[in-house]
């Protein structure tokens, strides 16, 4: 059934108190005014089946139906109840309504499993009006601490074919019983309720079917011993926007023949499937020529700059590629920027600073644009951060100022093993969380553990 039918069919639904108003023998004046009250809860119900439909998130849909339903008909509490995969008691139970003291005076009593009158309706799913709760003959009273209610009104939310849980709500703000009219509106938007909460299941899979299809993409980083490196990816946190929310946010870093370790991070334009996979295919192209070609950062980039244009719908991509190579007794790295953030260097006193260097045009603009190197001793124990602009960006503040703090929350955490430092950024990160971020991290070996480069060879 398309939506619209199901709009006008919810409509129809929640319209029969109108006509039966019509159809009464009261005087005109009461009808007209009810027929004006049944045209504005049809309004209402339209309204409401779209805030909920707009949702993607399932526990902000299943807040969303309760509110949406107290509304409707004036009810003062509301809940939610979800049920087991059996179908048979609730296994989660999401209250509204209660005062900040009637929440504290519940503190420690267990949330309904569905037991009396609350299970009559997992027992006998469709709908139930009590006008009198306690005279219920299914009723078992409720705990210590519970707020007294009298009416109740429960709806059953169908999902595929099942009952996925029941609405309830207890007393409407007038004192009345729940009517014939409240049960229809509340029913009608069950049947929305029901495909918002499929919508939001669906979205929810699917989401982390593409998280894990872009985990799967970013690579396993090997033993670079005497060099520590790790690694941490994380996903957007703005959710509801984009169903199967991937991004092109990649790192890499492996040992290149020479024995010199080569390292980048870098981040595709797009939020979808295809920047994924634009991103797939610019690592691997990367790799390649890092392993065959060899040569410094500059030169590596714009090769891959060259191919990437040869290649039909090339992507427009940042990268920052860096070389770390053994150097006498020290460590000599150099990189090229690619339009991307810079490279922050901390070192173990827990100074830091980012790497000076103007950034070169992104890949994808123009390969024959010249490239530079940029090269730097890294003194013993040092830690090269390499990072993707969702660590740092955020939409109410200028750049600079997330990466003036992530410089600083770096600094704090400069002690720290490289794994729980990556993790500690990726986690406290200064962005608005709109994006994807990828942390690369790199830490050079203490004084006297610095190989030789036959060593490393």
């Amino acid at each position: 059934m398309s939506q619209d039918s199901d709009l006008r069919q919810l409509s129809a639904q929640a319209a029969q108190a109108g006509r039966r108003a019509a159809g009464t023998a009261e005087p005109a004046d009461e009808r007209v005014e009810q027929l004006s009250r049944a045209n504005q809860r049809v309004q209402a119900l339209l309204d409401a089946v779209l805030v909920v439909s707009r949702e993607l998130e399932l526990p902000v849909v299943l807040r969303q139906i309760v509110s949406t339903a107290m509304e409707l008909v004036g009810a003062r509490y509301g809940a939610l109840g979800v049920l087991d995969a059996e179908g048979e008691s609730l296994a989660e139970f999401i209250p509204i309504g209660l005062t900040e003291r009637e929440y504290r005076d519940l503190a420690g009593v267990e949330l309904p499993h569905g037991r009396g009158l609350l299970g009559r309706l997992i027992r006998s799913p469709g709908s139930l009006r009590v006008d009198d709760v306690h005279a219920h003959p299914d009723s078992v009273g409720f705990p210590p601490g519970h707020p007294p209610m009298r009416t109740m009104l429960g709806v059953g939310i169908g999902v595929s074919g099942r009952i996925y849980g029941n609405i309830y709500l207890c007393d409407r703000y007038d004192g009345r019983p729940f009517d014939q009219d409240d049960e229809a509106v509340v029913v009608a938007l069950a049947g929305a309720a029901g495909v918002a909460v499929e919508n939001a299941r669906l979205f929810n899979q699917v989401r982390a079917s593409a998280e894990q299809f872009q985990r799967l993409l970013l690579p396993r980083l090997p033993d670079l011993s005497p060099l520590s490196v790790a690694a941490v990816y994380k996903a957007s946190s703005e959710r509801g926007t984009r169903a199967g929310h991937v991004g092109g946010d990649w790192y890499d870093a492996l040992l290149l023949p020479d024995g010199a370790v080569g390292a980048v991070i870098g981040d595709v334009v797009g939020h979808d499937l295809v920047a994924a996979a634009a991103m797939a295919q610019t690592r691997n192209m990367l790799r390649a020529l890092l392993y065959d070609k060899g040569g410094p950062p500059s030169t590596v980039l714009a090769q891959l700059d060259r191919t990437l244009e040869a290649v039909d719908d090339s992507p427009i991509a940042t990268a920052c590629l860096a070389r770390v190579e053994p150097a006498d007794d020290t460590w000599r790295m150099t990189f090229s920027n690619a339009g991307h953030v810079p490279p922050l260097l901390l070192s173990p006193n827990g100074a830091s600073r980012y790497l000076d260097g103007a950034p070169d045009v992104p890949l994808g603009v123009d390969a024959r644009l010249p490239r530079r190197d940029h090269s730097l001793v890294l003194p013993p124990d040092a830690t090269l951060i390499l990072f993707t602009d969702g660590l740092v960006e955020d939409r109410c503040h200028s750049i600079d100022h997330g990466l003036d703090t992530l410089a600083a929350l770096a600094s704090g955490h400069a002690a720290r093993p490289l794994p729980t430092l990556c993790q500690a950024l990726a986690d406290e990160h200064p962005s608005d969380g709109h994006d994807d971020l990828a942390v690369l991290a790199i830490r050079t070996p203490g004084t006297g553990r610095q190989p030789s480069p036959a060593a490393r060879c």
